[in-house]
């Protein structure tokens, strides 16, 4: 598959072959709906807990008799009924992970950007170089491209500080880095943005079995 390479101002350099077994192939959508349920739950921290009677504090003497009071029954004040008491059934840590096997983690991104490039919504532009940090020069770029009204995720083969800083107050656009892009990341925008070397990477990372 050949896929046009752009310049900063727009303009078509060259050509790119990248692999049919990436870009080419019959999109899985079972697989793209596990990946995604996968990495959303292994980003839960899992940290959320109560106590139990039995671990607060107090509670040590019977609060009053057992008879004779006219009210109910009480042996501690840290039964759940009483207020500061114990929770009951209450939310504990756990592991909320959801691992899925490598080949099918790289199915599902696989299957996103075939689904992408079938969909015109994949741009591979030659360089995104800058003198100095500024956003209007990284908004003429989207203007050059005529995206500049769309949610992008940008996908450099590494993190520039200085094109990081141009992109960091655009609220549409966000930057990965095209090695650690995962199925949200290339789902979560309406263009994909990737510099050469970064999509001859994640070409490469998924062509490698």
């Amino acid at each position: 598959m050949n896929l046009s390479i752009y310049n900063i101002n727009g303009e078509v350099l060259s050509k790119i072959k990248l692999s049919d077994s990436v870009f080419k192939i019959k999109p899985n959508e079972d697989v793209i709906y596990r990946a995604i349920m996968s990495e959303n739950t292994n980003s839960r921290q899992g940290t959320n807990s109560t106590k139990t009677r039995s671990e607060v504090s107090g509670g040590g003497k019977k609060p009053r008799k057992q008879k004779g009071s006219g009210t109910s029954r009480a042996g501690t004040i840290r039964s759940p009924l009483w207020k500061g008491g114990g929770v009951t059934h209450g939310p504990k840590p756990r592991n909320y992970s959801y691992e899925l096997p490598k080949k099918m983690k790289k199915l599902a991104r696989r299957s996103v950007l075939s689904q992408r490039i079938m969909d015109k919504q994949i741009i591979i532009i030659e360089e995104v170089k800058f003198d100095a940090p500024k956003t209007k020069d990284f908004l003429k770029l989207l203007s050059a491209l005529d995206i500049s009204d769309k949610k992008i995720t940008f996908f450099p083969a590494k993190t520039s500080d200085v094109v990081f800083k141009s992109a960091r107050n655009i609220s549409n656009v966000t930057i990965v880095e095209a090695r650690n892009a995962s199925t949200y990341d290339l789902l979560d925008a309406e263009v994909l943005l990737f510099d050469k070397e970064g999509i001859q990477n994640i070409n490469q990372q998924l062509t490698t079995e």
